[in-house]
This record gives C-alpha cells, sequence and structure tokens, in this order.
C-alpha cells in the first residue's frame, strides 16, 4: 500500500488547509483511515481517525476545528482544518489501516505562523 499526502503549508493563525491522502497498490479496503501528527521535539498524536460506517474520532485540541471525511471509491481521506493555531503546527501523517496492518504516508509539514 502505497500513500500519497498532500495539501501541508504555510498558514496564517486562523486561516484554513484541507489534507488528502491517497492509498494505492494491494487495496482491500481500509477498516480505519486517519491523521496522526507530530511536532518538533514531542510524541506523535492521534488528530482523526475515521472507521468503516463513517464514525470519526477527534482529538479534543482539535474537536470543532477540523473534520475528518474520507472517499471510499477514491481510496482517500481527507482533513479540514479550520481556525488553525500555531499549536497546530507539526508534520501530518496518513495512517491506512486494512487486515491489522497500518500504513503510514511519508508526511505533510503544516505551518501556522503569522
Amino acid at each position: 500500500v502505497q500513500l500519497v499526502e498532500s495539501g501541508g503549508g504555510l498558514v496564517q493563525p486562523g486561516g484554513s488547509l484541507r489534507l488528502s491522502c491517497a492509498a494505492s497498490g494491494s487495496i482491500f479496503g481500509a477498516y480505519v483511515m486517519g491523521w496522526h501528527r507530530q511536532a518538533p521535539e514531542k510524541q506523535r498524536e492521534l488528530v482523526a481517525v475515521i472507521i468503516t460506517g463513517g464514525r470519526t474520532n477527534y482529538a479534543d485540541s482539535v474537536k470543532g476545528r477540523f473534520t475528518i471525511s474520507r472517499d471510499n471509491a477514491k481510496n482517500t481521506v481527507y482533513l479540514q482544518m479550520n481556525s488553525l493555531k500555531s499549536e497546530d503546527t507539526a508534520v501530518y501523517y496518513c495512517e491506512y489501516g486494512q487486515r491489522g496492518t497500518s500504513y503510514w504516508g511519508q508526511g505533510t509539514q503544516v505551518t501556522v505562523s503569522s
């Protein structure tokens, strides 16, 4: 499984970004797709996940600001990020889980700064 992330970049506080992650290869249908992030000198943390059936889970720090969605036909997961804060600055990693195995993207940098 290969994951290609896009949509990161530099944005001012209060701005928005939309991340995308497209999966290809030996796709059998993901049970879970999600986003994690890692800021400098911090551990990787869960941002949001969406499982088969559409149930979602968010980190408390992003609830009400971020929205995760998936397009099963395109094997793609999205993360709409609004009202961005400086503390959202991190490398964001896509996760694709199927048949008990998690696959990870290469990461995309999100920087929130004025």
